[in-house]
């Protein structure tokens, strides 16, 4: 029997959207993966350094995922409920999880790590991480690049002006780079279709990513979400399109 909209947005609303875990919308929603396997990237890099800093690292689950650590291993997060979760997963493996509110300074010495990463920051401090990086050290992340899910965002949101639009473009990552000190030396953008297979999916999605729709609440949008399931209930799926790009940047030895 078919769901119907008011059970979908009820169970999604309900779920827990603590960590960094998608797991919960297997079979609701899929994203294409950026070419370049950043889980992988990074469990490469992190096997060939001393000391190692992950930014903005959420719930932890990619860190996790590393085969091996560095003998020096911290891991930053601000929000409470990713950090109780973090800490329960890096902790056996040596890492250590620092609470870190996401504004300058970083709670590190100058030249404290050989590599740092981050999947996803929501900030980027260049400054900050050119300062804790020991010469010849990298930053290697992926960001996630301008108009990321517009089609999605812009349902709920209408039209956005340009500079929203070309927010978080790499262009102005390199340029931010090279302003701190760091050479740019990979940088690498892909647009990957993403698609949501019912209205429960979009909830879970808006509530865990909560910059997608600021404030996004059901009881705020339920009408929009009603038109956007009639739409999913029509068409079998609604397609977005997800913007990525890794990012290296070196601090010159």
């Amino acid at each position: 029997m078919t769901r119907t909209f008011d059970e979908l947005v009820a169970e999604a609303d309900s779920v827990s959207v603590d960590g960094w875990d998608f797991s919960w919308l297997d079979g609701r929603a899929t994203e294409q993966r950026p070419s370049w396997g950043y889980q992988r990237l990074m469990g490469e890099r992190l096997a060939r350094v001393d000391a190692a800093l992950d930014l903005q690292t959420g719930g932890g689950e990619v860190l996790a995922g590393v085969p091996v650590l560095p003998p020096v291993m911290a891991a930053t997060e601000s929000w409470p409920p990713n950090l109780a979760r973090a800490t329960a997963l890096l902790h056996p493996r040596g890492a250590v999880v620092v609470a870190d509110s996401d504004e300058p300074p970083l709670p590190f010495a100058d030249a404290a790590f050989d590599l740092v990463t981050s999947r996803h920051p929501v900030t980027v401090w260049w400054d900050e991480i050119a300062r804790v990086l020991r010469p010849g050290g990298s930053y290697l992340a992926q960001h996630v690049g301008p108009a990321s899910a517009f089609e999605l965002v812009e349902f709920f949101l209408g039209p956005q002006p340009p500079e929203v639009r070309e927010g978080r473009h790499p262009d102005g990552a390199r340029k931010a780079a090279g302003a701190a000190g760091l050479d740019v030396v990979d940088l690498r953008p892909e647009t990957l279709r993403m698609e949501f297979l019912d209205i429960g999916a979009v909830v879970y999605f808006l509530r865990k990513v909560i910059w997608m729709v600021p404030g996004f609440t059901v009881a705020e949008y339920r009408d929009r979400l009603r038109d956007l399931h009639r739409i999913i209930a029509a068409d079998g799926l609604f397609v977005t399109h997800s913007r990525r790009y890794l990012i290296e940047a070196r601090k010159p030895a």
